[in-house]
């Protein structure tokens, strides 16, 4: 037995050797024929030219045809081998006889032994027929490298030798010597040394099958000698790629069978250590292997993504994640209709495309890229645009509208992941990521943060006057302009300033005079700093987040002249018994107020349920809400405001409850 242990170990010292030396870079893989005096006398040598007999375990055959591998298969390949599926067809070829009894664990050694022959097929198949033909066939016709066919088939050379002329002929003896040496953890232990062969091919399998696709298509001789193998009955009406993947499973399978195998060894049996130790080997080899599929998934998704964004050498990093993409709406500043646009969300980066209208190479056209590193994001509360949410970045700040309320939040959870990642290894930007995770009373910027990323932009129809001056604007001498600190839509006159703002690179932009006053530090004009407010200058925004009862209501008959036939309606907690009526629901000057104490209040009429007026010394004032509902809260805010009613303190509800 001694002597069969040396001539062990030193087969498997020739094995490494033949592995170590097909490892070496440019170096072709060889086929390496051990000495038959290493084989024990009684060893089963592997049916080196025998058909192989019937598809993969777990695999049905549809049809004739042969089948090709998708990547959905390889991504669906993980799932599969956990779930032990592959092993319904994998019974054992031996059976007991009638009135006999086999120990479970034996019944396990028996399937293990089985599928290894077929497994020992399966890569007599590739290295023996493929890859020898297709050698031979690229030496004589030249039409394809013999470096391309190397480079495909990788080391599977080695990994035939060692299954064929050592781990097959290992478990046939120690099944056929069960009774004196019921053992197998001591032979799946010296798999150890070669399961670094499994690590090269399966980071290899991903090119194998870009340049086994490219050489089919590009080379005649190529695709005939595939072709007439795959057509033969070895090959089981099976693709080359379908035989290809079977080393990259087939330590997975070890592990399944192992663990089964461990399970029903008794306590006390003589197995119980070693069984653990190669279920622990190759464990760590399964996970390993898994690892790698993953990264190949990861890269060629990756490399996908890329292509469809035009290959930009600012973006094209293999160290990426990609999180999340899909399609959003971008609710313009300008426009009524929001806009159609596309999402990148990385680990490190969120790219703002827009579709290519003609699709030459690159799908889209990436408008911008925001930093996940200080980045903000939370729900809006818009009732126009249901289910949008703000990004606000250092390079641009964006609306974006989602298709439903469970998208939004998803968006929402994918970016606010990624940014708290980035906070976890960058301590440095920790304060300016940790914000309130849905915090919807955050109308502008901080003033600290003015200049340091761009600011959320107030929409031009959410005013109609310059929200600094209170002018209102019109088509010709007083246009709308936005500032690029804080956002606000300023005319011509208040935004005549510029100012560097570090998220635009220090570059100058337009501003209005009071984010020039704060970034530069000059001081204003007294002209301007002492011009006192009027009686209608109280800020629509300041009035509709501290307010008693606010909505539009549609303006009724003659008495509202040309005001518009809507109007944005507010009262105000700091003023409870007066109603300011602004054209939009961010003005900074009412256009309208109204005292109503003393007023009376009516309900609509059969006509027009929504209607209500106010009616006090020859004055009439029409309104009509939305709903009824939302008349009948006006009504009752407006009764109580007319009767002096106002809040005793800051929790005091509405003037509706």
């Amino acid at each position: 037995m001694e002597g069969e242990s040396k001539e062990q170990l030193s087969s498997v010292s020739n094995l490494v050797t033949v592995f170590e030396n097909n490892r070496t870079p440019g170096a072709a893989p060889r086929v390496c024929k051990l000495e038959i005096e290493h084989h024990r006398p009684g060893c089963r040598a592997p049916p080196a030219a025998e058909p192989w007999k019937g598809p993969n375990p777990g695999e049905t055959l549809e049809g004739p045809e042969p089948r090709t591998v998708s990547r959905r298969y390889l991504s669906s390949l993980k799932n599969k081998l956990s779930s032990g599926a592959w092993r319904k067809s994998c019974q054992p070829g031996t059976h007991p006889g009638p009135g006999t009894q086999e120990p479970e664990e034996k019944k396990i050694v028996q399937e293990l032994l089985e599928t290894e022959k077929a497994y020992v097929a399966r890569l007599h198949l590739l290295d023996q027929v493929f890859f020898q033909e297709l050698l031979t066939e690229a030496r004589a016709s030249k039409a394809f490298p013999e470096d391309v066919v190397r480079l495909i088939f990788s080391n599977i050379s080695s990994i035939y030798q060692f299954h064929a002329q050592f781990f097959l002929p290992e478990l046939q003896r120690r099944l056929d010597e069960w009774t004196t040496t019921p053992r197998i953890g001591d032979v799946i232990q010296k798999l150890a040394p070669f399961l670094k062969m499994y690590s090269e091919y399966v980071k290899n399998f991903e090119r194998a099958m870009e340049l086994l696709a490219t050489w089919t298509d590009k080379s005649a001789p190529f695709q005939e000698t595939i072709t007439r193998i795959q057509g033969s009955e070895a090959s089981g009406s099976l693709t080359l790629q379908h035989h290809m993947l079977e080393p990259v499973q087939r330590i997975p399978r070890y592990e399944l069978l192992l663990r089964e195998y461990v399970q029903k060894l008794p306590a006390q049996a003589p197995d119980q250590a070693d069984a653990q130790k190669a279920l622990d080997v190759i464990f760590s080899a399964a996970q390993h292997s898994n690892a790698a599929i993953a990264e190949m998934e990861r890269l060629q998704d990756l490399w996908d993504v890329y292509q469809r964004l035009g290959l930009e050498d600012d973006i094209v990093d293999p160290s990426n994640t990609l999180l999340r993409e899909g399609p959003v709406l971008k609710i313009s500043f300008r426009r009524s209709d929001p806009m159609e646009r596309y999402l990148f969300l990385f680990n490190n980066m969120l790219l703002y495309c827009v579709p290519k209208v003609i699709q030459v190479g690159a799908q889209f056209q990436v408008r911008t890229r925001i930093d996940v590193a200080r980045m903000k994001v939370r729900e809006l509360t818009d009732g126009e645009f249901p289910h949008s949410f703000l990004v606000s970045g250092k390079q641009r700040t964006l609306e974006l509208q989602a298709r439903s309320q469970e998208e939004m939040i998803s968006w929402i959870q994918a970016c606010q992941a990624a940014i708290d990642q980035i906070e976890k290894r960058n301590e440095t930007f920790k304060a300016a990521v940790q914000g309130p995770e849905g915090d919807t009373q955050e109308p502008e910027l901080q003033s600290g943060e003015l200049g340091l990323r761009a600011p959320q932009w107030v929409r031009d129809k959410m005013v109609t006057m310059c929200m600094r001056c209170r002018e209102p604007f019109n088509a010709l001498t007083r246009r709308r302009h936005h500032c690029r600190a804080c956002g606000y839509v300023v005319c011509a006159k208040c935004s005549d300033y510029r100012a560097e703002l570090r998220y635009d690179g220090n570059r100058p932009n337009r501003v209005c005079l009071h984010c020039f006053t704060f970034l530069t530090g000059n001081v204003l004009p007294e002209n301007k700093e002492d011009k006192r407010r009027g009686i209608l200058e109280k800020e629509s925004t300041t009035g509709s987040e501290q307010s008693l009862m606010c909505s539009f209501l549609q303006l009724v008959g003659d008495k509202w002249g040309k005001s518009g036939p809507r109007g944005w309606c507010v009262i105000p907690r700091d003023d409870p018994l007066v109603l300011y009526v602004y054209a939009a629901p961010q003005d900074m000057r009412a256009h309208t107020s109204i005292p109503l104490l003393g007023y009376q209040v009516t309900a609509g009429t059969q006509a027009d349920p929504r209607v209500f007026q106010l009616q006090q010394s020859g004055q009439l004032y029409t309104f009509k809400a939305e709903t009824e509902e939302l008349r009948d809260r006006w009504v009752k805010a407006m009764e109580r405001a007319a009767s002096g009613w106002s809040p005793r303190g800051p929790n005091d509800g509405d003037l509706s409850d």
